[in-house]
């Protein structure tokens, strides 16, 4: 990539985040969901929210959906109310490990009916992505086993791989399946898609529309994540990330908050790698219990933002000399060099040249629309999960 400003702050201006609905609900741990004023009641509402992080950044002009926790009987109608607030849906997020049936797994399940019953969810979400558009189905499986002997894993894996056939066989010529992995977490003895490999592996058996997506917070501590994204690109399977962040597990807290050099890292690859494209998704995945929900979220675009325009003014072709040359100080230098560059004026003079607030975060607390909703969102149940 290039050092010139003009061609950082181009390649900036064409950034797209897409942010979550249920970030925008009640959220929190196993333990407790603490509750906030202004939250949203509806899928409608969560897009009105949504669209409020796309006003103060100008980045962030889709929203992913989590389905049934955004269900609606007119998709096409929930689409048209996004795109009136000047946002579009994104992503649809399929759910199949909230209901008891899935206690024991859902399309990896050993009872037939259960992963029909799982199977039919997934396909019911392609039908939504025709109504609203979205190119995107993301798919996460919680399946997995507690015990050894619980069941066997090599016939899990054959049921993986025929829902995984099902539902590529459904997608439409322009869409595609995001396939999610996690280490542990509900499956404590085997997981059945527990890391990259296993997730690149059924992908390239798919095909074209199968692609892999990188969830920041799912790995084992001290894993080379830029690695993963680097072969991933290499290979063409590549889809998409879930940018939080985490400290000892899956935290879902607010990406770059525990470890931004790792996030400039992750982007320096993504960059070098040909993957700054539409082709891969840049979603955020925070959603914890403490932080307000608009900011929160607005602050994660922003730091995604400033670990992008660092990772843009790496000196590519010194740091291709120094490797040359094998000096390995003269290429770290390179690299650090560009980590500790402050970007935050060259991002503040990028938004005033878009029209927008040069600090985001100050131009929504001015805005009123905290106290707007907090007192229009009085009434009603408000979003969120149950802990």
């Amino acid at each position: 990539m290039t050092t010139d400003r003009a061609q950082v702050k181009a390649a900036l201006r064409g950034q797209r985040i897409e942010t979550p609905s249920w970030a925008y609900g009640n959220s929190g741990t196993r333990f407790k969901v603490f509750a906030q004023q202004g939250v949203p009641r509806t899928p409608q509402e969560k897009i009105d929210d949504a669209a409020q992080v796309h006003r103060h950044t100008g980045v962030a002009p889709t929203v992913a959906l989590h389905i049934p926790w955004d269900k609606v009987d007119d998709y096409a109608a929930l689409a048209e109310h996004a795109r009136e607030r000047g946002v579009t849906i994104g992503a649809i997020n399929a759910n199949v490990f909230q209901e008891d049936d899935y206690m024991l797994g859902s399309v990896t399940n050993p009872d037939p009916q259960v992963r029909e019953k799982a199977l039919n969810h997934l396909l019911e979400c392609v039908d939504i992505m025709d109504a609203t558009g979205s190119r995107d189905l993301k798919l996460w499986f919680a399946d997995g086993t507690n015990y050894p002997g619980q069941d066997d894993i090599r016939a899990r894996q054959d049921r993986l791989a025929e829902a995984l056939a099902a539902v590529y066989e459904r997608l439409g010529e322009d869409q595609r399946f995001l396939l999610e992995y996690k280490l542990f977490e509900p499956a404590f003895y085997t997981t059945d898609l527990p890391d990259w490999g296993t997730s690149y592996a059924h992908c390239l058996k798919l095909g074209p529309k199968a692609q892999v997506v990188v969830d920041t917070g799912h790995h084992a501590p001290g894993t080379n994540i830029e690695f993963i994204v680097a072969f991933l690109l290499r290979e063409g399977k590549l889809g998409g990330f879930d940018f939080n962040s985490r400290f000892y597990a899956d935290d879902d807290l607010m990406v770059g908050a525990a470890d931004p050099f790792q996030l400039f890292r992750i982007m320096h690859e993504v960059i070098q790698g040909g993957g700054y494209t539409d082709d891969v998704a840049f979603m955020l995945d925070q959603c914890h219990n403490i932080e307000p929900k608009i900011p929160g979220q607005i602050r994660s675009v922003m730091n995604v933002q400033e670990a992008t325009a660092k990772a843009l003014l790496v000196d590519v072709d010194a740091l291709r000399e120094a490797q040359r040359n094998r000096d390995v100080l003269g290429a770290n230098a390179v690299f650090m060099d560009a980590y500790n560059t402050d970007v935050r004026p060259l991002l503040a003079e990028l938004r005033e040249e878009m029209g927008l607030d040069p600090d985001p975060m100050a131009a929504y607390a001015r805005s009123g629309y905290f106290e707007k909703i907090r007192d229009e969102r009085k009434d009603g149940q408000a979003a969120g999960w149950g802990a």
